[in-house]
Order: structure tokens, then C-alpha cells, then sequence
């Protein structure tokens, strides 16, 4: 059974058979928990929806660094009334990311803060986004101490096993994804074996970043299959063995059943 802890199911890219994936097809691949991510008010409005609807999901409210720039203060009352539906386990997905900069780094940074602050009064772990800002996100995680009030997951990590070790030191758990199976990600291969094991998390983020062998075709949670194989051969534990270890780690932090 695996816990499938980062996914987007609301994403226009499962219109065509968001239902019999969610009611049929991924319950019988073996997917006992989902997390469905909120990266805005449209998403996290649409992530707490498609959990009420199966019991097996849950959700995650918060804006992305892309979105920043839509955030305001009424848009941030609006996440703590949604914040309060018992099926809402965190806050998520924020952080910085400045490879694209689909909104200003200032607005970025402020609205990351904000949301950090609105998890710890909330007692809610939270979902962390960094990209080619590894530096200045380590600093403000840092200075926030979110790590050891609330904890959460460092979603789809792509830095080294030194900052895997320090993320671990604060409180973080590591959240590894397709690109663990990919021939050109040795480092996230070292993040994996240097990672204790009840620090790990598996995740999709379907529709992006199919593992290996179907790489380049659209993602969905049925390959964590071969997330869990690469991370069992690291390990050198048997492949259910990494599913239980890692669907505990994450029924830990996100205070799930």
C-alpha cells in the first residue's frame, strides 16, 4: 500500500478520467492515501473538493511562488477558513523559485513568510517548493524554526545530500519523487541513501516527472511503484518494505490514519 504524498488530480490534465482514476484504478494499484496539493485559491478550493468526495484523499492549501503575485491579505483569510476543513492536513505547496520567476522574488519572499506564520498558528506541517533558490530558502526556513514547531516535506528535492543532511537536523522530511529513477540524478540517489529512513516521503507530482520507463508520458500515482523499486535498491530493503516506511512516515507528519 502506498501513500502518495504530492499530486495534482484537480490539474486539466485528468479531465478525461479524473473519476475512474481516483474510484477505481489507483485503489486497486494500491494507493491507500493521496495528498491532492493547493498552489492557489482556484487549486486549493479544488483540492479540499475532490477530498471530500473519497475518503482516502486529502488536501493541502496555499500558493505556489508562481502565484504569489495573486496572493493578498483577503486571499490569505481565505486559506485559513479552508485550512480548517478536517481534511486538510497542511499548508502547501510555498517557497521561492527563481528559476522561473513567474512573480517577483520581493513577493515571493514576503508571501512565503506569511504562509509560514499562518502554518505555525495553525499547528499544520507544510509542503516547501524551492527551486534554483536553495540558499536563500535554507536561510529562511532557518530563521522561521518551522522545522522544529511544525515540520513538513521538502517536495521534490533537487539539492545535494549536504543540504538533504541539514534540512533532515531542523525537522524536515525529504520528499523524493520520479527523477530518483532517472540516469543523469546520481546526487538525489545519494540524498536517498544518506536519508534516514523514517525521513522519507514518496510522491509523484502527477501530471509532471514520470520515473523511468515512462518518462515523457503523463505522471499519475500508480508509478510509485518504481519510485519505491529505485529507493528499495538503494536501500537494499525489500520493495514492501519501503511502501510501509515510508505510507508510516507519512501518516506521522500528516497526522492521518
Amino acid at each position: 500500500m502506498y501513500f502518495e504524498t504530492h499530486c495534482h488530480y484537480d490539474f486539466k490534465d485528468f479531465d478525461s478520467d479524473r473519476d475512474h482514476l481516483l474510484s477505481t484504478t489507483l485503489p486497486q494499484a494500491g494507493i491507500s492515501h493521496m495528498i491532492n496539493i493547493g498552489t492557489s485559491l482556484k487549486t486549493s478550493r479544488a483540492s479540499v473538493e475532490v477530498a471530500s468526495k473519497y475518503a482516502y484523499i486529502y488536501a493541502t492549501v496555499g500558493f505556489h511562488p508562481h502565484n504569489a503575485k495573486d496572493m493578498t491579505d483577503d486571499a490569505l483569510d481565505e486559506l485559513i477558513k479552508m485550512a480548517k476543513d478536517p481534511k486538510v492536513v497542511a499548508i502547501g505547496e510555498v517557497g521561492l523559485d527563481f528559476h522561473y520567476d513567474f512573480s517577483p522574488r520581493d513577493v515571493q519572499r514576503f508571501w512565503f513568510k506569511e504562509q509560514l506564520n499562518l502554518a505555525m498558528d495553525l499547528k499544520l506541517p507544510l509542503v516547501i517548493h524551492s527551486r534554483s533558490a536553495e540558499e536563500e530558502t535554507f536561510d529562511i526556513l532557518k530563521k522561521s524554526r518551522a522545522g522544529e514547531a511544525v515540520g513538513g516535506v521538502m517536495h521534490c528535492f533537487s539539492s545535494n545530500a549536504n543540504y538533504a543532511q541539514k534540512y533532515i537536523d531542523m525537522g524536515w522530511h525529504i520528499g523524493v519523487g520520479g527523477v530518483v529513477t532517472y540516469k543523469n540524478a546520481p546526487d538525489l540517489r545519494e540524498v536517498v541513501a544518506i536519508t534516514p529512513h523514517n525521513r522519507l516521503l514518496i510522491e509523484t507530482d502527477c501530471p509532471y516527472l514520470s520515473p523511468e520507463p515512462n518518462r515523457g508520458k503523463r505522471n499519475d500515482s500508480q508509478n510509485l511503484f518504481h519510485i519505491v523499486d529505485k529507493i528499495a535498491e538503494i536501500w537494499g530493503i525489500p520493495h514492501n518494505e519501503v511502501a510501509k516506511i515510508t505510507s508510516d512516515n507519512a501518516k506521522n507528519l500528516f497526522k492521518v490514519d
